[in-house]
């Protein structure tokens, strides 16, 4: 599906499949929506995980339920508060409050005793076989599994060993639980799989009190459960797991939350996984998980994103049933839209070509007004100072320009945004032959946006002073790699070998005063240059801006 296509549903506002499945269920006597987010804590939230959270908050709020946020803490090995406290700072930045906080953790109890339950109901049984035996007998999609030796153990015997398996007797990978299915199942998720394994592991939250942990697949469902979710909405990866979902639930005759499935995001330019996310922290490749080029949701934040931005993505991209590759430039659009509304302007030069005004008054200075924000009235206006020596893009002047080229040339005039009219009389050179400054004259009469004599030129450029510009380092953020899909890779090749050498460059830029005092965060549009944030890297004397994104609207271009 286009993204085109996915914009047309997204603005007609038609139903998804999953709110025609909601329809239904309210249809059938349903009085009660609730969904929830169930992030493991493992890692740092990413776009992907941004869509899902819009996803089942979203639906929450439109049919009047609740979506709750519960943590997946089901491996110790990998988990930490750090992620657990970033993930609720990430739901929050984007807008969103949950209606409780749970933890897989908190119902280790009562999954241990349906655990004990099954197990009288000779539906599961201890496996002394290592991981790699099991693996080896599951069998193909082709052919059977085999049954383990231990598969047909007495139920007093698999009571005897799961429960000295939860007193700490065994060692880590010595013995499994795995529910007893059926081997030759079509769904090889299906072959009796593992329950409970043994990790003498310290956990985040309930300490050493445990040392056997639930795998996901047998946990899921039965937190859902517990939390009464109505809809439980998984990515599509999950759809071979919901037989699996389905069974336990059945099995123990508790209250039958339902799986549903929908299309993970896949962005160009891209890498959503979190071990090639965290290759690219651990080998120094990024500054961090929320360095501006990752696509985690604090390095969105970082980068200047808004959480309107991500929502308005969330929404264009919508919900399919089937993988799909957004292009990049879709997520920058919807910035781009939400940063012209609210982003202040500024003047900023990265290139700078000295201007000196031969004409002006040596140590004059005149203060000009500048509109903050053309789209909103209420953003008022700021003083920009004006001297006889200026800073202009050096891309805003060509020696020999081609026809139409309406900024300044020899003998052309151009009007200073907010400011005078100049005309360039003299150019500098130096012994290599290269610009060094223009000698300009202005005209004393054009201050403010008019001219003596009627005067109307078609170039207008920035500019800042240079006795009060702020030098400032800026970081211009291009793609991380410069394969498309870098997650599809020649044989020989890793996704490492696509990385754009160019994916950060760092200039130093030449600002109007006005933006010495901005805060980590506070978002602007450096007129005619793109959009910038101010980033927690800044000190006194020495602001750091990134790049959010360009002025250029690439995707709107290519989806007229």
């Amino acid at each position: 599906m286009t993204e085109e296509k996915l914009v047309e549903e997204g603005s007609a506002r038609s139903l998804n499949f999953l709110e025609e499945i909601i329809n239904e269920s309210i249809d059938r006597g349903e009085k009660r929506i609730q969904t929830r987010f169930p992030p493991e804590p493992n890692g740092y939230l990413h776009i992907g995980h941004a869509k899902s959270i819009c996803l089942n908050f979203g639906l929450a709020k439109k049919y009047g339920g609740k979506c709750n946020l519960r943590f997946d803490d089901t491996n110790p090995v990998k988990e930490d508060v750090e992620y657990v406290n970033s993930i609720k700072e990430d739901i929050n930045w984007l807008g969103f409050q949950w209606a409780e906080e749970h933890y897989a953790s908190d119902y280790f109890d009562q999954l241990y005793d349906w655990a004990i339950e099954l197990i009288k109901n000779g539906k599961a049984y201890v496996d002394d076989q290592s991981q790699e035996e099991i693996r080896l007998s599951r069998g193909t999609v082709t052919e059977p599994g085999k049954e383990s030796p231990w598969r047909n153990r007495s139920v007093e015997e698999n009571l005897d060993l799961f429960q000295r398996m939860k007193a700490g007797e065994f060692p880590d990978g010595s013995k499994v639980l795995r529910a007893k299915i059926d081997m030759a199942h079509p769904n090889m998720l299906m072959r009796d799989p593992i329950m409970y394994r043994i990790l003498h592991t310290e956990h985040h939250r309930t300490g050493n009190k445990w040392c056997i942990y639930p795998m996901y697949d047998y946990a899921h469902g039965q937190s859902d459960s517990i939390e009464r979710i109505t809809h439980s909405i998984c990515t599509l990866e999950f759809d071979v797991h919901r037989p699996l979902y389905d069974w336990f639930i059945q099995e123990l005759g508790i209250y039958p939350s339902h799986q549903y499935e929908f299309a993970r995001l896949n962005l160009t330019y891209t890498v959503m996984s979190k071990r090639k996310l965290l290759q690219l922290v651990q080998q120094g490749v990024v500054m961090g998980w929320d360095d501006p080029r990752m696509p985690t949701i604090g390095a969105l934040r970082r980068k200047g994103y808004t959480p309107a931005s991500v929502r308005a993505f969330a929404e264009k991209v919508g919900v399919a049933k089937r993988d799909n590759v957004i292009d990049l430039s879709l997520l920058e659009f919807c910035v781009r839209e939400d940063l012209n509304k609210t982003s202040e302007r500024r003047m900023a030069v990265l290139n700078p070509l000295k201007v000196v005004i031969t004409n002006y008054e040596e140590g004059k200075k005149e203060l000009f007004r500048a509109v903050n924000n053309p789209e909103d009235e209420t953003a008022g206006t700021r003083e920009v100072p004006f001297s006889r020596e200026l800073y202009i893009e050096r891309d805003d002047f060509m020696e020999n320009p081609p026809k139409k080229y309406f900024r300044l040339q020899p003998g052309g005039e151009v009007r200073l945004r907010y400011s005078y009219l100049i005309r360039c009389e003299e150019v500098v050179k130096d012994a290599a032959g290269e610009i060094v400054e223009l000698r300009c004259t202005y005209d004393p009469m054009s201050g403010g946006g008019s001219s003596s004599d009627g005067r109307k030129v078609k170039g207008v450029i920035h500019w800042v002073s240079a006795a009060d510009a702020v030098e400032a380092e800026v970081r211009l953020f291009d793609h991380l790699f410069t394969k498309e899909d870098p997650n599809n890779v020649e044989a020989d090749k890793s996704f490492l070998d696509y990385l754009n050498p160019d994916s950060m460059v760092k200039v130093t830029g030449y600002l109007e005063p006005s933006l010495g005092g901005a805060k980590p965060g506070d978002r602007f549009q450096f007129e005619r240059v793109g959009y910038f944030c101010c980033d927690k890297d800044s000190k006194s004397g020495h602001p750091v801006f990134n790049r959010t994104v360009t002025l250029k609207d690439s995707w709107a271009k290519m989806n007229k």
